[in-house]
């Protein structure tokens, strides 16, 4: 059976985990420790689940099942059963368990029939059983009533991309984008399909985009670096450079990744720039950030990975920086 598809598929749980605080990891720790061990609080639990919008499905599904089988604890909820019923059916998706999301769904299109927020779950109870025509469907007669849903958007995008149709969900996502330009995980995802289709203008273009929204963010100066770098020419290279300056400036000196890129840049400028006049040279040279830049790799290679230092110090060399 497949999987519902998630959109933004291996980066969406890290940027949740990197939202979520300390305190708030070390409180969601300790109530599953306790619940597990039996000790109570398993709708506190979940709730909090809910509240940082984790997907925890396995334990989701264990904990809330057991409240809404019993017919007390679960008329103790009120108004939340039915946010617990939407939240165990979206775990059992995630754990494949298409009978208990199917009861679950079931129970809310009779007390809420007609509810688009129903219809998105039938959407995902498609999806998950693998539908994905009939889930197509039922997401566009959705847009029908209301076109700025953007859950459902994401969801066409998901469909496509798991039929392996980049294309497709390039040309939904940018409709999306029409509608709504400042959802930031819709460009990096628009730029990592047109990466997989080796799309680099239009991939750098998005990330201009995420940069000039979120400026201090270093992700998007370093992909841009390595997308600039990767059309290559020697403008392109030079502002690849700076790019990759500008997140090790962000990071503190800290970015490896970067560091290197500074290396190859100046490695590839110098080659580009044979038979060059000298005052051309000199203008695109930048020796000191280079030989900085170098420096700065072999500390990190000689502090986290001594073993190895030797090895890049013989690749810096060949590089002739």
């Amino acid at each position: 059976m497949n999987r519902s598809p998630r959109f933004v598929v291996q980066t969406n749980h890290k940027r949740q985990r990197e939202m979520v605080t300390k305190t708030e990891e070390t409180q969601l720790n300790q109530l599953e420790i306790q619940v597990e061990n039996g000790g109570g609080g398993a709708w506190e639990y979940l709730s909090l689940v809910r509240k940082l919008k984790l997907r925890r499905s396995e334990n989701v599904l264990k904990h809330g099942s057991s409240i809404l089988n019993d017919p007390r604890k679960r008329s103790a909820l009120g108004p939340d059963e039915w946010t617990l019923y939407e939240q165990v059916a979206i775990a059992a998706m995630d754990c494949q368990c298409v009978d208990v999301a199917q009861k679950c769904i079931k129970v809310l299109q009779k007390n809420f029939p007609g509810s688009k927020r129903v219809g998105r779950l039938e959407g995902l109870l498609l999806e998950s059983k693998g539908l994905w025509g009939e889930a197509e469907e039922a997401y566009s007669s959705l847009l029908e009533d209301n076109p700025l849903d953007q859950a459902i958007h994401k969801r066409r995008v998901a469909i496509s991309k798991a039929l392996g149709k980049p294309s497709v969900a390039i040309e939904l996502l940018n409709k999306y984008l029409e509608l709504f330009m400042a959802d930031h995980d819709a460009w990096r995802e628009l730029a990592e399909l047109y990466l997989s289709l080796q799309m680099y203008k239009q991939a750098a273009f998005c990330y201009e985009e995420l940069i000039l929204s979120q400026p201090i963010v270093p992700l998007y100066h370093l992909a841009y670096a390595d997308v600039l770098y990767t059309i290559g020419g020697i403008e392109n290279l030079i502002s690849a450079r700076k790019y990759y300056a500008a997140t090790i400036d962000l990071t503190g000196g800290k970015n490896t990744r970067a560091l290197l890129g500074i290396c190859l840049c100046a490695s590839a400028i110098a080659q580009l720039s044979k038979g060059r006049n000298k005052e051309d040279k000199d203008a695109t040279a930048a020796p000191e950030l280079n030989f900085l830049a170098a420096a700065a790799v072999e500390k990190e290679y000689r502090q986290k990975a001594p073993a190895k230092v030797q090895l890049i110090s013989s690749v810096l060399r060949s590089l002739k920086i």
